[in-house]
C-alpha cells in the first residue's frame, strides 16, 4: 500500500529510535524495533500486495487477483523493477482466461521488467508463445518457445513445451 520510498524511510527511522533505545539502556526495545525495522525492510522487497495476490492466484481466483493488483494504483512507484515484473505476470495471467491482446501486452512487459526465477520466466515466455500461436505470428512463438526452453532448467515445463510443439507443427 506504502510507496517504496515511504517504506525505506520508514525503516531508517525505527532502526534509529532503535539505536537510541539501546543507548538509553532499553534494551528490549531497542530489539523490538530492530525486528519492526526489519519487517518494514522485507515489505520493501516482498510487496504486500503483490503476496496476497499469488496467494490469490494459487486459489485459482482470477478476480480476486485482478481486485487486488488494482489496489496498486502507479506500480512503478509504489514497486521496484522485479515486482512491476511480477504485476505485470499475474495480469497477463488473469488476462489470458480472457483477452489475449492485453494478455500479450502484460507477457511482454513482465518479460521486459525482469523475473527473479528462471522458471517464471520461462512460464511468461511460454505463454506468450502461446498466445502468439493462436494469433499465426509462429517465428516468434517458436523464438519463445526455445528460449522458454533454455530457461526450464529443471524440466518443470517439458510436457507443456512438447504440446506446443505438437501443435505448432499442425499449424
Amino acid at each position: 500500500m506504502f510507496n517504496k520510498v515511504f517504506k525505506l524511510i520508514l525503516c531508517i527511522a525505527i532502526f534509529g529510535f532503535s539505536i537510541q533505545q539501546f543507548i538509553g539502556d532499553n534494551i528490549g526495545n531497542g530489539i523490538a524495533l530492530i525486528f519492526l525495522s526489519l519487517t518494514f525492510l522485507l515489505l520493501y522487497f516482498k510487496n504486500e500486495i503483490l503476496i496476497i495476490a499469488f496467494l490469490r492466484m494459487r486459489k485459482q481466483d482470477f478476480e480476486g487477483t485482478e481486485k487486488w493488483l488494482m489496489k496498486i494504483k502507479n506500480p512503478e512507484a509504489a514497486l521496484i523493477k522485479k515486482q512491476v515484473g511480477y504485476y505485470n505476470y499475474l495480469f497477463g495471467i488473469v488476462y489470458s482466461q480472457r483477452n489475449l491482446t492485453t494478455a500479450e501486452k502484460y507477457f511482454k512487459k513482465a518479460i521486459s521488467y525482469g523475473l527473479n526465477m528462471n522458471q517464471d520466466l520461462a512460464m511468461a515466455k511460454l505463454s506468450l508463445a502461446g498466445i502468439l500461436m493462436q494469433k499465426r505470428r509462429k517465428r516468434e512463438a517458436v523464438m519463445l518457445l526455445n528460449e522458454a526452453k533454455k530457461l526450464d532448467k529443471h524440466g518443470l515445463l517439458i510436457q507443456q513445451i512438447k504440446l506446443m510443439q505438437t501443435q505448432m507443427k499442425r499449424i
